[in-house]
């Protein structure tokens, strides 16, 4: 009985093998596509790319002087002190000069003794002018008498009265120049008078613009020496700065020289405040510096709010150069160990192709094809290590777009 059980079994099992072995060989592998690689894919597109350059710069003020004193004098009064936001105009100090009063009065003095001057000079240009007149009346007469009756008059008497007219006309002339040194004389008392009045009124200091005073200098009762000339030992009263607008001096590197514009916008980023700020080009050095190969290039940022203080670092990012409607795939789909650049191209059919390229410019997160690529070719982004070309994989498609 066991025998024929154990015949029956090895029947069976050699009834099933050959229908397992159809049934194995008729169905592929369940996991055969499952162990192509996956790889993350995007499409080589048209863009508006833009290259951009960051620089880094400290903000300064648009304006900044220290004010100092025409005339030297005593602080009488000072009426700001540091963050104080003042006025064009605006009085900052006041001097004391006790002197000045004297030279005032002075000149005044000086002007009424040149006005006195002036009219007795008048007053003699008159007498001289009647006397001629009456000598040069006298003269003609006589000389009327010789004409018509001649040896009436004595020669000599014509002569003498000749002679008086003459000397009359040398006094009148004689005295219209002293009038004219008396006016001039009375001329530039009044000028001095004016000299005066105008140092006097830079005894009251006012500020030369709107602005913020970020240094005091002087107290009351300073002593404060006349600021003659720029470059001076004088004591200053106080600093003063326009923050209401400010400037960014950047290096422009030399390779971006050329692509610089007066107008241009450009965003200042100041990273302390977490915050974007507008800005423009407003003027630049025209000029390479050789020590960096760099040309100084200034941008102003309007500060209406005093946000901003100079000395705050900020960083713009200057447009350089901008193509439209260019050809670019993600910068992670460029491998760029090689001697020159490519990338690796995904088939209809999954296989990969190696591709060499010629890269154009390069925006935050795209780059310019300019050769090698058509358009709408799918490209691995990213995970290159072990392709091949031929070999096939499972692409899947990146969803962000890189601007």
């Amino acid at each position: 009985m066991t025998k024929t059980i154990y015949g029956l079994a090895l029947l069976g099992a050699a009834l099933l093998l050959p229908s397992c072995q159809r049934t194995h060989a008729e169905t592929p592998p369940a996991g055969a596509a499952e162990s192509l690689p996956i790889v993350p894919v995007a499409k080589a597109a048209r863009a508006d790319l833009t290259s951009e350059v960051t620089l880094t710069a400290e903000f300064e003020p648009f304006q900044q002087v220290d004010v100092m004193a025409k005339v030297a004098g005593y602080v009488r009064t000072i009426k700001v002190d540091i963050g104080d936001r003042v006025r064009e105009g605006q009085v900052l100090a006041v001097l004391e000069i006790p002197e000045m009063e004297d030279d005032l009065a002075k000149a005044s003095a000086a002007i009424d003794e040149t006005d006195a001057e002036a009219a007795t000079a008048s007053d003699e240009l008159q007498r001289a002018e009647a006397a001629h007149q009456l000598a040069h009346l006298s003269s003609q007469r006589i000389a009327e008498v010789l004409k018509q009756e001649p040896g009436l008059v004595p020669r000599q008497e014509a002569d003498e009265a000749h002679s008086r007219d003459l000397v009359s006309e040398a006094q009148v002339a004689a005295a219209k120049s002293s009038v004219l040194r008396a006016q001039q004389r009375a001329r530039v008392a009044r000028a001095e008078q004016a000299r005066i009045k105008t140092l006097h009124k830079y005894m009251t200091i006012t500020a030369p613009f709107d602005g913020v005073v970020t240094k005091r200098y002087a107290n009351e009762g300073s002593m404060i020496q006349a600021g003659t000339a720029s470059q001076t030992q004088a004591m200053p009263v106080v600093q003063l700065s326009q923050n209401n607008l400010l400037r960014l001096i950047l290096p422009v590197p030399e390779s971006a020289v050329s692509r610089v514009h007066v107008g241009a916008a450009v965003d200042v980023r100041v990273t302390s405040l977490g915050k974007t700020f507008p800005g423009k080009v407003a003027r630049f050095a025209d000029k390479i510096q050789a020590a960096t190969r760099t040309m100084d290039t200034e941008v102003d940022v309007p500060n209406p709010s005093l946000a901003l203080i100079p000395g705050m670092y900020a960083e713009v990012a200057l447009r350089v150069e901008e193509h439209r409607g260019a050809l670019a795939v993600p910068l992670d789909a460029v491998d760029r160990s090689g001697p020159s650049p490519r990338v690796f191209a995904v088939e209809a059919d999954g296989a990969v192709r190696t591709v060499p390229v010629t890269l154009g410019i390069e925006g935050e997160q795209r780059v310019e094809i300019r050769s090698g690529l058509e358009g709408g070719e799918t490209v691995v982004v990213g995970r290159r290590a072990g392709l091949k070309d031929g070999q096939r994989v499972h692409p899947q498609a990146l969803d962000a777009q890189a601007k």
